[in-house]
């Protein structure tokens, strides 16, 4: 059985990924992929031969398949303001239902120095760049312009994200609720302005 069918590798990619979200990077040892998938010790450098950088990695690019999953089902609604508000509510679920435990294993990777491992910081770094890149073609087919689309998904990203980290914190939906009412009515305003627009989404 190659590596990449073996049950026992997925467990530790999908257990790596659950403990990014919830501890971060530095908290996601070895012995806790083990403790937590249940993965034989003998089974991590046949799977993983370099070690946890790799398995960091991995579970770091299932995470970010994930993630941008669910920016691309909030983008199939078709009026851009509501694609955007389900967008942020999919983050406000995701805090509640875990009991704001879970937050942006991206982001877990993206804050720590990981000196040992400076590939972990450019894994990161693409995924943030392609999130920006799929929300940024999002709104050029609303008719924003090349340029606007790229700083407005500059900033939902890092509205999001910052909210994710501040609701974390107070164990409140506030600030990812502040951010999204905010980001709403930026986003009605840039949409009435763009050119050619004769009227905007309603709120």
């Amino acid at each position: 059985m190659s590596p990449r069918k073996s049950e026992s590798r997925d467990r530790m990619v999908l257990s790596a990924a659950a403990l990014l979200r919830e501890y971060g990077a530095s908290a996601t040892s070895i012995d806790r992929v083990l403790a937590h998938s249940g993965a034989p010790r003998g089974s991590v450098y046949h799977h993983f031969p370099g070690g946890r950088a790799q398995l960091i990695e991995e579970a770091l690019a299932l995470a970010a398949d994930f993630l941008t999953g669910l920016i691309d089902t909030a983008m199939q609604v078709d009026d851009p303001v509501a694609a955007v508000d389900a967008f942020f509510r999919l983050w406000r679920d995701r805090l509640v239902e875990s009991g704001f435990r879970a937050g942006c294993p991206i982001v877990a990777v993206a804050v720590e120095t990981n000196d040992d491992a400076p590939q972990l910081a450019r894994s990161a770094a693409a995924v943030f760049a392609r999130w920006q890149e799929a929300l940024t073609a999002f709104l050029v087919r609303h008719g924003l312009t090349e340029e606007r689309s790229r700083r407005l998904g500059a900033f939902m990203i890092a509205a999001v994200e910052g909210a994710v980290i501040m609701c974390r914190a107070e164990r409140s939906t506030a600030p990812i609720e502040a951010a999204a009412a905010e980001i709403h009515d930026l986003l009605l305003h840039a949409l009435r302005d763009r050119p050619g627009a004769e009227s905007g989404p309603r709120p």
